[in-house]
């Protein structure tokens, strides 16, 4: 007695792919084009209208199938030449001050990333919360009495468990609480000067004040003492002097 599965199998009686599950690509089509020639019936074959309107599907098909892969090819070489020009421009910031907006900081094998930090008012304390790629928290650092302005603190790449974590960029969440125990949010921000450029898989990265942040960061470059009224030109500033004239 013959089994009917209602499941579509292959010839060893495996389940085959169907509907979405399988891909229809060119060689497929030219295939099934063959085989259908090759048993159909010689005393009624296909009408030419059929015929030629499969060959033009076949057609069409090969050419968007050329089409899609031209446009992947030439949005690697977009993103590549980008990745250049981005790279020839950050060679060109070291020794310029900038000012920066970042959420995050590069830890290396050997390197304690200094996080920057602003705040306009008076703090009790400032917690840090460290995250890796996963979103896992890793560390959490806390300074307090912390007075307005900028201020820096040093993470020395160890977990809650004191162990050395690994290479990688991780992620900065700063909450304050004031002297009244309402909570804020301090901006992770600094001003300084580009000491020198780290490429890490092919992203440039701006060593500033002890700290790496990627390019995407910078929000404004301009010469040494723009914005600052220290004028420093050894990078060595914190940027505190626009922050004290304007909380004076």
């Amino acid at each position: 007695m013959s089994f009917i599965s209602p499941v579509a199998v292959d010839s060893n009686g495996q389940p085959r792919a169907t509907g979405s599950m399988q891909n229809l690509g060119k060689d497929d089509f030219l295939e099934l084009l063959i085989t259908k020639l090759q048993h159909q019936d010689p005393l009624s074959p296909m009408d030419d209208e059929d015929f030629i309107a499969q060959l033009a599907q076949f057609s069409s098909l090969e050419q968007m199938a050329n089409i899609s892969e031209g446009i992947a090819t030439a949005n690697q070489w977009d993103y590549l030449q980008m990745q250049s020009v981005n790279n020839m421009m950050a060679s060109g910031l070291v020794g310029k001050e900038i000012k920066a907006e970042y959420d995050g900081v590069y830890l290396d094998a050997n390197n304690q990333p200094v996080i920057s930090f602003t705040t306009s008012e008076y703090a009790e304390d400032i917690e840090f919360v460290i995250r890796d790629s996963q979103n896992n928290i890793v560390a959490t650092l806390t300074e307090e009495n912390v007075q307005p302005g900028t201020g820096t603190i040093t993470w020395d790449g160890e977990d809650t468990l004191g162990n050395r974590v690994e290479e990688g960029y991780y992620t900065i969440e700063a909450k304050a609480t004031d002297g009244d125990g309402e909570t804020f949010t301090p901006h992770l921000s600094l001003v300084g000067i580009v000491s020198s450029i780290v490429y890490r898989d092919g992203a440039a990265y701006l060593s500033v004040n002890g700290t790496e942040i990627p390019l995407g960061d910078v929000t404004a470059i301009g010469e040494p003492g723009a914005f600052t009224d220290t004028g420093d030109s050894d990078g060595s500033g914190d940027g505190s002097g626009e922050i004290e004239e304007e909380t004076a």
